[in-house]
Formats: C-alpha cells, structure tokens, sequence
C-alpha cells in the first residue's frame, strides 16, 4: 500500500506547495507491486486487522462523551469512566488493562499532558540484536552503512507540518512515540487520521492497549532548547494543539505476536488512530506542505529520536535507499535503511516520490542497539483494509 500524507494540520498560514520531490495533498489508497514476495504475504492467512470497536459504534452522545456502546463496554469491566478519568487509569493490573482490539478506550483527560509532562516522556523504542536480523539471510540484504540523521529545517509547520509526536501512558510511565498525519481519502478536506506504530499504541503480546493516548503535530515548532523550553506554554510546545485519539486501530499480527524486541509482529507493526482535538479544531487537514522526499530510489524518514546523543526536542529526518530485511521466512520482508535516529522515532512516516507524488510506505518499528538502521513495515493490502476500516466506520466525525 502507499498512501500520501496529508498536507496539513490546523491553519496557521499558507505556502507555495513544494516542487515535485516534495509531499502533495494527494491521497491514494492503492495495494502496490512491491514485488511478488509482499503480495503473497499480504494475502496469507491471519493478516487481517483490529479495529477499535465494532462497526456500529459510530459516535455520537454516549455516557461520558464516548462514542456510544463503549461506555457500556467500560462497565462490562468494571472501569468506572469517571474514576478512570480521576487517575484510575494508573491502574495496570492485568484484568484491568484491556487487550482486544474491540476493547479500546481512551477518555479525554484535559489538561494532562501539559508541556512539563510531553518534555518528560520517554521513548517507546523496540531494539533487535544481530542475531535476530540473521534468520532469514536468503532474503535480507547487506547492512546498510549508517546515515546521519539530519535536523528538519524549522519552523516545522512550513517544512513538515504533518509529523509530530505521539504521547501515551504504559506502566513503566509516560512515553513517546512519532506520528504523521494522513488524508481521509472517503472525507476529503476533512482528515483526522494519523499514522504511527502499532507498538505505539498496544502493547503486543504480553499486555494491552495504552492510555492517553494524544498526537502532537509540529511538536516544539521552532525546535527551542530545553533551557529555552523550561517556562513553555502549550502553544509553544503543542502549536496546533493536542488532540486525543478517540479509535485506535493496529494489526492482529502485533496484538497477538509483538514484543519487546519487535517480535512476529515486527512486520505488520503499525497503527492508524483517529484523533479529536482536546480544545477547538475540527479537523487536522488544511494546505500545507509535509516534508521533502527525494528521488524514486531513496527514502526518507521523519521522527522525534528522544534517546542520547537526542533529546526528542527537535524533529530529523534520514534518507537512504532501502534494502530488505527479513526477521523470519514466514513473515513479510521489511524496508531497512540506515539511520542514526533512536527511540522516540518510532511511528514516524517513511516517504517516498513516485511518479512526482511522494506517497507514505512505512513506519519507523525496530532498530539495533547500535543505532546505526532502522526497519519498518512494508504497507499492503492488510495495511489498507485497516486504513480504510477507520475511514469508513469513524472518518468524517
């Protein structure tokens, strides 16, 4: 699948759109030749998607300001919204932390994530040894030489408005993750989808869904030093606001086999979220220009790298061509290029110019100890029946 990248979030000026090799306002869902070994793994058996609640729950009064059915789902738990919102969300006990994909909740908390909290947050990185990227030599390309990220030119609305940082609470406490914003291709004009990793919004495996979940487009706009930061206000920090994801969607594949190290879900580890903004706003989608890919062969990718020599106050970008990786025969190949960035990048969009559209193809998902690559999903057919699952049920509101 390739999907563009919205060009934009709330309105707060207008530019020239960029030159071909720059990101356009075109959406378009297509399953894409990645070549006959990604569409053979699309297709496999178990490569469908979770979405945040059944299809009849499209919104609208239900108790609490949820979407109706889900407070209801809430009591068939035991979670009192109310108390949840006074801090029972801290509660990570096992029957507690909901895991199936239909089980996904994420009440409004105003005022929680102030610019104090969002500079605290850690990063949601998911690393692999060498001896987990040699399982499949056959179909894995040679480590790619590392690639120094580069800082994104500032202020970030004018040059990648769409990319931005993903926040959420887990039980070892607030983290971070990357994200960028994509068009609603059944709601033109009126998107307010973002992009990032699955293991940025679920735990895998071994738990379940985080919480407070919130997206932060052209977090830091002009990218200030901490001591510049130290008395911010949230529109210096979060420029567009803060808007929280009221549906979540990721792969089976991750909930059911993703990791600390990635895992089985490695390959299918991404995640679309629906967002609404937490004060104003209607929508994340106006005209304005997203970052500037390159050439067919490259790609690029964008984040927020929070671990050292990074501090996840400033945006980078890395661009490289990419190779193959391959965790496992049975499991779809992966885009590998090499990159500096570390954790707190994850969920960043991966882009690439196609025909004079720079189309989004990936997710920032694993990386070594080292720093020296990352890896990230191929988007399929799986990929696209998720995105146009969220669309449908939930696009629009």
């Amino acid at each position: 699948m390739r999907s563009t990248p919205a060009t934009g979030v709330p309105r707060r000026g207008r530019r020239t759109a960029l030159a071909a090799a720059g990101l356009v306002a075109a959406l378009t869902l297509t399953t894409t030749a990645c070549g006959a070994e990604q569409d053979e793994a699309d297709t496999k058996p178990g490569g469908g998607t979770s979405q945040a609640a059944d299809a009849g729950d499209t919104g609208g009064g239900g108790e609490s300001g949820l979407p109706a059915g889900l407070a209801d789902r809430l009591k068939e738990h035991g979670i009192d919204v109310d108390r949840w919102k006074d801090g029972g969300w801290k509660n990570w006990d096992k029957d507690k932390w909901l895991s199936e994909a239909r089980d996904f909740v994420n009440p409004m908390i105003e005022g929680l994530w102030k610019p104090d909290r969002m500079r605290s947050a850690k990063e949601a990185d998911k690393t692999v040894t060498t001896k987990d990227t040699t399982a499949d030599q056959g179909a894995t390309d040679p480590e790619p030489a590392p690639v120094e990220a580069v800082a994104e030119k500032k202020p970030y609305h004018e040059n990648a408005a769409p990319v931005g940082k993903v926040f959420f609470d887990s039980p070892e406490g607030s983290m971070v993750c990357s994200g960028t914003v994509v068009k609603d291709v059944n709601h033109p004009g009126r998107s307010n989808l973002v992009w990032t990793a699955g293991h940025c919004v679920h735990a895998g495996g071994s738990g379940g869904w985080y919480r407070n979940i919130t997206f932060v487009p052209s977090y830091n706009d002009y990218g200030k030093s901490e001591a510049e930061l130290a008395n911010a206000t949230s529109t210096e920090m979060a420029p567009y606001g803060t808007w929280w994801a009221d549906w979540a969607s990721t792969s089976d594949q991750w909930i059911q086999g993703g990791s600390e190290s990635g895992g089985d879900g490695a390959a299918y580890d991404y995640s679309v979220l629906h967002v609404k903004p937490e004060q104003g706003g209607k929508s994340l989608e106006v005209d304005f220009s997203a970052p500037s890919a390159t050439e067919v062969p490259s790609m690029g990718a964008w984040g927020y790298p929070a671990a050292p020599p990074y501090n996840g106050l400033e945006m980078f970008k890395c661009v490289d061509r990419p190779g193959r990786l391959s965790l496992s025969p049975s499991l779809p190949t992966m885009y590998r290029i090499g990159c500096t960035m570390t954790g707190g990048s994850s969920g960043g969009g991966w882009f690439r110019v196609v025909d004079g559209e720079t189309k989004l193809v990936s997710n920032t998902s694993i990386g070594p100890l080292e720093n020296t690559w990352l890896a990230g999903p191929q988007l399929g057919r799986a990929a696209e029946a998720m995105y146009q699952n969220m669309s449908r049920t939930y696009g629009g509101q």
